[in-house]
């Protein structure tokens, strides 16, 4: 509850002749407590699992907004912060996108989400019969690959109502998929994150997945352990107000 206190003055005209007669109890003279009505939440709980057998995942980038917020489309351009985020997992400008094109809530992960691990988190969001849930992650041990959902409708969801979506993996189209030592910012190889440069067919698409060192491609960073399969990602989500 919000209380703002407005100092309501009253002000009595008095001649320096006639001050002593004024009232010392001029009623005007207040301080009006105004309560302002309560802002209506509504409030998530997810749950996001990563299903992948060696890719740990980039700190959660979520948003809650409108209908006519889209993040991203398969066979269009990624836009710069979907960009800096599957290539180095940073979500700032990709949040910033968001908040920009009138987000009602945004929020960060705690942290990488690794292997067979679970990251559980509360979003609390104004409420509004108009709300949609989007979420990106980047596997790290990737190229330009992300995981994540746009616009999933929250609108049917009541208290306590739960559901459970399983995730694919995304290629963002700026960065060749070379595998190569240095261009890889994970675990895998600690290369290179964000480059301006785009040097691949510059659309999103579904990944393809991951070639390895271990099926014809030597020259791959990546071993077979940093395979994947669609999908890669479950999530849970509960309403809990």
């Amino acid at each position: 509850m919000h209380i703002k206190k407005y100092l309501s003055i009253g002000l009595s005209v008095c001649s320096l002749v006639t001050l002593s007669a004024c009232s010392d109890n001029d009623s005007s003279d207040s301080v009006k407590n105004v309560t302002t009505p309560d802002i209506m939440t509504q409030s998530y709980e997810l749950t996001v699992s990563n299903l992948t057998s060696n890719q740990p995942l980039s700190p959660l980038a979520i948003s809650i907004h409108g209908a006519s917020y889209s993040a991203w489309s398969i066979g269009e351009e990624s836009s710069l912060g979907l960009e800096k985020l599957a290539e180095s997992g940073d979500a700032t400008d990709f949040l910033m996108e968001a908040t920009n094109s009138g987000a009602y809530t945004t929020a960060v992960g705690a942290g990488l989400i690794m292997p067979g691990q679970t990251e559980t988190l509360e979003v609390v969001t104004s409420s509004s019969e108009d709300l949609k849930l989007t979420l990106a992650s980047m596997p790290i041990n990737t190229n330009d690959a992300f995981i994540g959902t746009k616009g999933l409708d929250l609108a049917g969801l009541s208290i306590d109502d739960e559901m459970t979506v399983l995730l694919p993996i995304y290629d963002a189209g700026t960065e060749a998929n070379s595998e190569l030592s240095g261009t890889i910012p994970g675990p895998a190889d600690g290369g290179e994150g964000y480059n301006a440069l785009r040097d691949d067919v510059n659309v999103v698409s579904r990944h393809p997945g991951v070639v390895t060192n271990e099926d014809g491609y030597p020259d791959s960073i990546l071993d077979s352990s940093h395979r994947f399969d669609s999908p890669t990602v479950k999530l849970t989500l509960k309403r809990t107000q």
